[in-house]
């Protein structure tokens, strides 16, 4: 079986290209700063090797914060976090690369969005390698549009169909499943796709069909987000809306570094600080006891935080 890594490194860097230009068309007013980076090998048992192409908008005319990261990182030994579930993987050297995203708007009418795509390949002299992708793309509004949601899931099954009429259905699940913040009983927002372990015991499919799966799944990412934010962008707003949105912003955060197993590994692992928490908003807040008033915009949010079909 051919596992070609600098085939997958190449999709990946193009696919940071293309949705940077298309996230920096949709602002207007800036582009991403690109901050390129390298991690040389040190002594430790979980010790990191490898390097990154960062890219960040900071105080945009549309997007308050957004970073889109490329990394491709080698280890001789996994972390606690990948061993514990997957013990065949103990005494195995890695390498790990993905691409991946968070983008939190100014207005509070546009959602933040994420999504990564990543490949992970572990071997071991005289034994064959394991490998496997995963990724996905979620979308957390604060104030739902339900045209939004059910573009953003017509977008995710477009992903999808051309691999099995079951493929939306498995992964539409998982992500409400796995962005569920189980201390609020919510989910983070209105879902989307999220896969992981995809490898041939998982639907039969070799390493080519699951790396074209991979790219479909990145290539609708911005087919699905950026029709939304320009639809939602010029929307006034107000003080009222604006701390609703840095209260919900919290709940972001908490799942990132509470739950987030891309945030857990790299932290685990040494990874690059920097890189690893781009993801978190600019600003956020926390209110001891909030409840929004029945019957409000922003009450509505929280009917829809729970998993159902949006098609």
């Amino acid at each position: 079986m051919s596992i070609n890594i600098e085939t997958v490194k190449s999709y990946l860097l193009s696919l940071q290209d293309d949705i940077c230009q298309q996230l920096a068309a949709e602002d207007g007013s800036k582009e991403f700063f690109t901050d390129n980076w390298q991690k040389e090998e040190v002594a430790g048992v979980d010790a990191l090797s490898g390097g990154g192409r960062t890219r960040v908008m900071e105080g945009g005319a549309v997007i308050e914060k957004g970073g889109v990261n490329f990394s491709h990182v080698k280890g001789e030994k996994l972390p606690a976090s990948a061993t514990a579930y997957r013990p065949e993987l103990a005494g195995r050297s890695f390498q790990a690369l993905g691409v991946s995203l968070v983008i939190h708007p100014n207005n509070p009418y546009v959602p933040t969005s994420h999504a990564n795509v990543r490949c992970f390949v572990a071997e071991k002299e005289g034994e064959e390698p394991v490998w496997w992708f995963g990724g996905g793309f979620d979308l957390t509004p604060f104030y739902l549009d339900e045209e939004d949601a059910v573009h953003w899931h017509q977008q995710s099954k477009n992903a999808c169909d051309p691999f099995g009429k079951d493929v939306y259905n498995k992964y539409k699940e998982w992500c409400d499943e796995y962005f569920y913040l189980k201390h609020r009983s919510e989910t983070r927002g209105v879902g989307g796709l999220f896969f992981d372990d995809l490898n041939s015991d998982t639907f039969g499919w070799n390493f080519d069909k699951c790396f074209n799966f991979m790219q479909s799944v990145g290539d609708h990412y911005i087919k699905a987000y950026r029709p939304i934010i320009a639809a939602r962008k010029g929307l006034e707003y107000g003080k009222r809306q604006r701390d609703f949105q840095l209260y919900r912003r919290g709940r972001y955060a908490e799942f990132n570094l509470a739950f987030d197993r891309g945030t857990i590994f790299g932290l685990q692992t040494g990874g690059r600080t920097e890189s690893i928490l781009m993801s978190l908003p600019p600003l956020a807040s926390w209110k001891y006891d909030y409840h929004p008033e029945p019957g409000t915009e922003e009450a509505k949010l929280y009917d829809y935080l729970t998993p159902r079909e949006w098609l």
